[in-house]
């Protein structure tokens, strides 16, 4: 079967666990002997401080699309021009301005997308269908979110395949748009919805959440979560000889960093607590610099800023050497995740989870068994928490051995995607 996975890009710049899962999903497939390949829009699929797939061009460039949706006069420039701005150096640049990986700011364009060939990026999306169409002849197209979904009709009718999408997040973008967008482009994501043959949510929270907002119909929505390989995963038990906690994702305050910063501090006024450390890794955007600066700015007023190490190198091998020497991997998303891959990361090395009871973190933990949560999301119950599973030597031992059998019976990527080819082929064959 020859599948094309449609994903955005994001330049490299932080840790992008939706980009991960979809660049591990793709090798899966891959790997059970299946022609997939992932077509990226926006930006490169960057992996591994490296441009992923070099021959397979970026379709929707950022920069291209953005100037259009600003300038209308520029809709019909020369192909010359378009071309330029589509270098990958230059889409590599767009992605480490501030800015481009936010929402607010970008409802116009959101919702142009979303209007597909009505939409200010009909150009695009012809020069899109058309590769499909000529070029790649594809069994059926994978979108890895909804906010892509401008794209599924004209596909579906051109290039005669069933389109399958992938629910992961899209609430945070669509959420943290000005209020007049919101409604707006949800109801345009529910009236879009009617062009795909199936969904394939990352969790049950995330389900239910989606089946509501876009109407979906039970029988069209499935449940398959995140999945890594277990065996590019050495298993280590937690480091409590010299505890630290970990942060594993993008360095920004909507993650939690800040709520971990107070956490952390609090801890460290805990005399058996003196020499415990903050690990940190995932990288940033330059909209995060203020933020940051001000999470170093408390360290230093507490004398805690010592005590705080910055890993810069987020590739893979970068995370699993990072994961060798933390305690406990704590991601205190503000309003929780459809899933966050960092937990699968951190249970295939053996690291427990201390997680807040918000989103699918609290199915997650149950599945597995491999951390605890907290409630509510503070950094004072946080503290207490952490507090108390960096005491216990044996429910971390318990915790670590559990997520690692987790991983191994139920996130295992290979067994998933025969999950997913089910999928396939049950919109193939009707």
């Amino acid at each position: 079967m020859k599948i094309i996975n449609i994903v955005p890009g994001f330049g490299g710049t932080f840790y992008c666990g939706n980009c991960l899962r979809d660049s591990a999903y793709v090798r899966s497939l891959r790997q059970a002997g299946h022609d997939a390949i992932t077509l990226p829009v926006y930006l490169p699929l960057t992996m591994n401080g490296n441009l992923e797939q070099s021959e397979i061009p970026v379709f929707y460039g950022a920069v291209n699309i953005y100037l259009k949706q600003q300038f209308p006069w520029l809709r019909n420039m020369p192909g010359w021009m378009e071309h330029m701005f589509n270098a990958k150096w230059i889409l590599k640049y767009a992605a480490s301005k501030a800015g481009s990986t936010r929402a607010e700011g970008l409802e116009a364009m959101t919702e142009s997308m979303l209007l597909g060939i009505d939409g200010n990026q009909a150009t695009e999306l012809r020069q899109l269908v058309d590769y499909l169409k000529y070029h790649e002849k594809p069994d059926v197209v994978h979108f890895s979110n909804a906010l892509l979904l401008g794209m599924a009709a004209l596909i579906k009718k051109e290039v005669g395949i069933p389109v399958v999408c992938s629910l992961q997040d899209e609430d945070v973008w669509i959420d943290a748009m000005h209020q007049n967008y919101q409604d707006k482009i949800w109801k345009l994501l529910a009236e879009k919805a009617r062009d795909v043959d199936a969904f394939v949510a990352v969790s049950d929270f995330f389900a239910d959440l989606m089946k509501t907002k876009l109407s979906i119909p039970d029988e069209k929505i499935h449940r398959i979560p995140i999945g890594i390989l277990p065996g590019q995963y050495e298993y280590n038990q937690p480091n409590t000889s010299s505890p630290a906690i970990g942060f594993l994702s993008r360095i920004c305050e909507e993650n939690g960093f800040g709520v971990l910063v107070d956490a952390f501090i609090r801890l460290k006024s805990f005399k058996e607590f003196k020499s415990l450390r903050l690990h940190v890794t995932g990288g940033r955007t330059n909209d995060d610099k203020a933020f940051i600066n001000k999470q170093l700015s408390k360290l230093r007023t507490a004398n805690s800023v010592k005590d705080v190490v910055f890993f810069d190198d987020f590739t893979a091998d970068g995370i699993k050497a990072f994961l060798k020497n933390i305690t406990v991997l704590s991601v205190p998303v503000l309003k929780g995740e459809a899933f966050g891959l960092y937990q699968l990361e951190a249970m295939a090395a053996g690291i427990p989870l201390v997680q807040p009871n918000l989103g699918a973190f609290p199915e997650i933990i149950q599945s597995s068994g491999g951390g605890v949560i907290y409630h509510p999301n503070t950094a004072e119950a946080l503290a207490t928490k952490l507090k108390e599973v960096i005491s216990d030597k044996d429910l971390l031992i318990k915790m670590s051995i559990a997520g690692r059998k987790a991983i191994e019976e139920k996130f295992d990527c290979t067994k998933l995607t025969e999950k997913m080819l089910q999928v396939y082929k049950s919109v193939t064959l009707n």
